[in-house]
């Protein structure tokens, strides 16, 4: 959510970051809004002013009892204003996008999104490489048929050597990121639904994506963003206990109802899946800002570096980034099978947008009171990263090998038929 008088201030530059976002936003109306909230507000302090002035006075006359009866009507009329004013305000400010920063490609969709830079080259094999979906099926490692018939379309059983590889990637970012200085959390899953409002995700149209459950206003967080994100909620934290970098631990489920008829085969674009996930809440202080944007890029550089995994970054178009967020970048690691490369990772700043929706925020040295800064980004998602494995790392006899980073967490070094 963005500051109001922020909106005032830079009207132009605010409707031209919805315009480029893709989303409809009328901020004049936004406006006018704020200009009759005030004007109704200001009446009501004025009335309640002489009300008090005249309960005041001992004993009041017969014309000061008549104007109390009067003022009592008028206030409440201008309440149930206020009120009605206030409530379409308040959702109106919740469908204002956040402006991104001034190096931030302007474009429509994916096609403006500009290549940073790309570390390693595509595979080459000397023999037909096969996809993860034959290779896992042969090493018998995964399972899509019997998924599909337990849970549904999307729906996957990892096994044998494929389950313990999964887990291996987990701990293996979860220690990484441990070592780092950041804080660990197995994040809960089932979230209110203030915690989606709070990361962005809600209003705009996010609920066709995230299951629902029975009990009223409750949630399957699709990223551990969204709790942890949500951990310090209407508080008020300590300058000096700034940056608070945490990495969780969690499933994650997600409808994938805009992504109807796309990857509908194997694990790319799945309903169900784990994740490795960076969060660090930190001051209100943009060059701060793009160092940890940079240090979390850095995080998920260095893991598929160790991995081994050719990838690329990108510098995501305003078309092609969320409404929270200030600026960010994508990875992409090489998929054999796509021939291209995948998106594994996405990096964010989100400024104070998430801060102001969650009420978060903390006190200076100086004892000024700011709302943080947010940032997330993943360490590592998988399956999906599961296909980057092993497409890049299967052998001429369809044996796969373990990257050597992972085989203390695996006890094995290749999987074979």
């Amino acid at each position: 959510m963005l500051d109001i008088q922020y909106i005032k201030d830079h009207t132009q530059k605010v409707k031209d970051a919805a315009k480029n976002k893709n989303r409809e936003v009328d901020i004049d109306k936004l406006l006018k809004l704020h200009d009759e909230r005030l004007n109704f507000i200001q009446k009501i302090q004025i009335l309640r002013e002489e009300r008090n002035k005249i309960s005041s006075k001992r004993p009041p006359s017969p014309e000061d009892v008549e104007r109390g009866k009067n003022i009592k009507n008028e206030l409440k009329e201008l309440e149930s204003n206020l009120k009605n004013v206030e409530e379409e305000f308040n959702k109106l400010m919740l469908y204002v996008p956040n402006v991104p920063f001034d190096e931030v490609p302007v474009g429509k969709d994916e096609s403006a999104n500009v290549q940073v830079k790309k570390w390693g080259e595509p595979t080459t094999f000397d023999f037909e490489p096969k996809d993860h979906i034959a290779l896992g099926t042969e090493l018998d490692i995964f399972d899509l048929d019997r998924g599909s018939k337990i849970s549904g379309f999307r729906g996957y059983f990892l096994k044998n050597q494929g389950a313990i590889l999964h887990m291996a990637l987990m701990m293996y970012a979860l220690r990484k990121l441990t070592e780092k200085g950041f804080t660990p959390f197995v994040a809960p899953t089932v979230v209110k639904s203030f915690t989606l409002f709070g990361s962005g995700h809600f209003p705009w149209g996010g609920e066709q994506d995230v299951y629902g459950l029975n009990d009223e206003g409750t949630h399957l967080a699709g990223t551990a963003e969204i709790p942890i994100t949500a951990y310090h909620s209407g508080e008020t934290l300590n300058e000096e206990d700034l940056p608070k970098k945490y990495v969780g631990f969690s499933p994650c489920y997600r409808r994938e109802a805009g992504a109807y008829g796309k990857d509908t085969k194997g694990l790319y674009r799945v309903h169900e899946f784990w994740k490795i996930e960076q969060v660090i809440i930190g001051k209100n202080d943009f060059d701060e800002a793009r160092k940890v944007h940079e240090e979390l890029q850095k995080n998920a550089e260095e893991i598929l570096q160790e991995l081994n995994l050719p990838y690329r970054q990108l510098l995501m178009c305003t078309g092609d980034m969320g409404e929270p967020q200030h600026k960010k970048y994508d990875i992409e690691t090489w998929m054999p099978s796509r021939h291209a490369y995948g998106e594994t990772h996405s990096n964010s700043i989100m400024g104070e947008f998430q801060a102001r929706r969650l009420n978060m925020k903390y006190k200076t040295k100086e004892g000024k009171t700011k709302y943080c800064f947010t940032y997330n980004n993943t360490a590592v998602a998988s399956p999906r990263i599961l296909i980057a494995l092993i497409e890049n790392y299967q052998q001429k006899d369809r044996s796969v090998k373990i990257p050597p980073v992972l085989v203390p967490f695996t006890g094995f070094d290749v999987i074979k038929k």
